[in-house]
């Protein structure tokens, strides 16, 4: 009798150990069961260490790429392979954030109790929210220079336009020696910039709700502005301006004031409260989260509140940052993938974020030019964020227009307005006049 219940113990114990053993395996499958279903080695879905399965459209289902046993497909049109690169990614996988990388568990299709789906295109096929025809336009409008361009609806969460230079073309044959550094990097997703003037939206934030009197408030700009013996200086004299004023002329001394009475700690919370230090999730793909120093020193503070110094801005965090001052506060999360929206964050209060679109529709009718941007009730602010000794500054131009929030750069191109506002006027004529929600 008693090695019976020994042995019944035993076995109770074996089946207690395999029953801990396959909870532990399964809850493993359920954590990586995409990446070992996706992993190279996987012979049903790679040839020769490329992917052979799934395919990617735009929102209009215009085909973007198709994995196949016998290549990688790419659209014929030039303009939009060399537009859609930083999206799809390129042959040799080496864009960590485009799609058929960072996403390639979604194109084999894997699911967790059917396994990996192989050539069902009912689970191989992805339909992103991008236009790939507004991406080419993007790119045009860029003129082939560096810089990145990108729309988003901040009612729905979609992103319509992702495009980054330098690009190229994945079905001609690349030379590593001739390539232009950052070509493989989605600057929208993983790349911050030394923001300029567009961070004075943040500082005019961090001042409506912080210093008394602001509606009152002047300040008298010579051209310079002393603090602790160095001087911080503007482009020209501004004379005597309001708040709507100093944001419009971007007024550098004006800001380096707000910035110095504002004090470092403010300045820094809300830098984190208006999202710029958020590392997104776009669609299981992390964003880059931006950086600031305020605490170096009060010279030095003055020119962190004008956005320079060693201010660090992702550009999709301050995409939506403008959607949510659109949206009274609140946008929806961004998305790449057709019908996967969900989601909103809260970024300024109701009432600041009224006062900020305000502010920015008066520096499109009293400084860019409602005739520039015709047909279009633009809220918006330049920046020219300084670069390297001897090159033009980076050219800003943020903003939004009815239910599209935008962020465009280019690189080395000189004044943010004159260089940056022609590329996103173009943007928002195309959505305008294609009725594209």
């Amino acid at each position: 009798m008693k090695k019976l219940e020994g042995r019944a113990i035993l076995c109770l114990t074996l089946v207690a150990a395999l029953v801990v053993g396959m909870t532990a395996f399964l809850w493993k499958m359920f954590q990586n069961g995409p990446k070992w279903a996706s992993f190279y080695g996987n012979g049903h879905i790679y040839r020769e260490g490329h992917l052979t399965v799934g395919s990617v459209y735009d929102r209009n289902g215009l085909l973007l790429l198709e994995n196949t046993r016998e290549g990688t497909k790419y659209n014929e049109d030039r303009g939009i392979r060399l537009s859609t690169l930083h999206l799809i990614g390129d042959k040799g996988y080496n864009i960590s954030t485009a799609v058929n990388t960072a996403l390639r568990n979604r194109l084999v299709g894997y699911n967790f109790v059917t396994g990996t789906g192989g050539l069902s295109t009912k689970y191989s096929a992805l339909t992103l929210t991008v236009d790939g025809k507004l991406n080419r336009k993007a790119l045009e409008a860029l003129g082939w220079r560096e810089g990145f361009a990108s729309v988003y609806n901040w009612k729905t969460g979609e992103i319509l336009c992702l495009v980054s230079a330098p690009t190229l073309d994945p079905t001609e044959q690349i030379n590593p020696e001739t390539l232009a550094s950052g070509t493989y990097i989605n600057k929208v997703l993983s790349a911050k910039f030394t923001p300029g003037s567009i961070f004075k939206i943040v500082t005019t934030e961090a001042a409506l709700e912080n210093i008394k009197g602001l509606d009152r408030w002047t300040f008298k700009c010579t051209g310079s502005y002393e603090i602790d013996g160095e001087k911080i200086t503007c482009p020209k004299v501004h004379g005597t301006n309001d708040i709507y004023g100093a944001l419009s002329n971007s007024c550098n001394c004006a800001f380096a004031a707000l910035g110095k009475e504002l004090g470092a700690d403010v300045l820094e919370s809300y830098a984190e409260k208006s999202g710029l230090t958020e590392s997104y999730d776009l669609n299981g793909i992390k964003v880059t989260k931006g950086s600031f120093d305020f605490h170096d020193s009060q010279f030095n503070l003055g020119w962190s509140a004008i956005g320079q110094f060693k201010n660090q801005v992702n550009p999709l965090s301050m995409m939506i940052y403008l959607g949510a001052i659109a949206g009274e506060g609140t946008a929806a999360k961004p998305t790449l993938i057709k019908g996967e929206g969900g989601g909103k964050v809260h970024l300024l209060e109701k009432e600041t974020a009224r006062k900020l679109s305000d502010m920015l529709r008066n520096n499109v009718k009293a400084n860019y030019g409602d005739a520039n941007f015709p047909g279009l009730e633009l809220h918006a602010k330049s920046g020219t964020a300084e670069m390297v000794k001897g090159e033009a500054p980076n050219a800003w131009f943020v903003g939004y227009s009815g239910d599209f929030a935008f962020v465009v750069c280019v690189e080395r191109g000189g004044a943010g307005a004159q260089a940056a506002g022609p590329v996103a006027n173009t943007l928002l004529q195309y959505l305008k006049n294609n009725k594209i929600q």
